[in-house]
């Protein structure tokens, strides 16, 4: 597939790309899966191939608002609440749902990303650290997510290997 302006993703190099008529216009620091590139639901991995951008969520939101289920929860996250709730998937800020495109890769059955839950979102910052770190979303720190979701639109496309 062949698209003007999309997002690519890379696993190896855990790096989002902006990208307009193949030219790198903005680049950040990202994690994706601790268990890698996979398709299957459960797995907890990073699905490949191409996606679109099916929802934005959290317009207006204040930055490191906490969202669970899509939905923001009225918290801000900070140190407090981390220890808090330790063990908790934090998604902050904004959230870019994905959903695949390419039918039995990432897209129906037990491969669809959009019912896997599959997003760009914000996260602690001190947990972009170079590593493949998530439960198999794509983590971004708040700041740039912020300015990512202001750069794209629903439908935009995304690459991830």
């Amino acid at each position: 597939m062949n698209f003007d302006i999309f997002l690519h993703i890379s696993s190896q190099k855990q790096l989002l790309e902006i990208k307009i008529n193949s030219k790198i216009t903005k680049s950040y620091p990202i994690s994706t899966a601790k268990n890698g590139i996979g398709q299957i639901k459960g797995s907890e991995c990073t699905p490949c191939g191409w996606h679109r951008i099916r929802a934005k969520i959290g317009d207006s939101k204040t930055l490191n608002s906490v969202f669970v289920a899509r939905r923001p929860t009225g918290e801000i996250y900070n140190v407090e609440l981390a220890e808090k709730f330790p063990n908790r998937d934090w998604i902050l800020t904004r959230v870019l749902w994905l959903d695949g495109l390419e039918r039995g890769k990432n897209r129906y059955g037990n491969v669809h990303t959009a019912s896997r839950y599959i997003y760009i979102h914000g996260c602690p910052d001190e947990l972009i650290t170079g590593q493949p770190e998530s439960h198999g979303c794509i983590r971004m720190k708040n700041a740039d997510i912020l300015d990512l979701f202001n750069q794209v639109s629903v439908g935009t496309k995304v690459f991830i290997d």
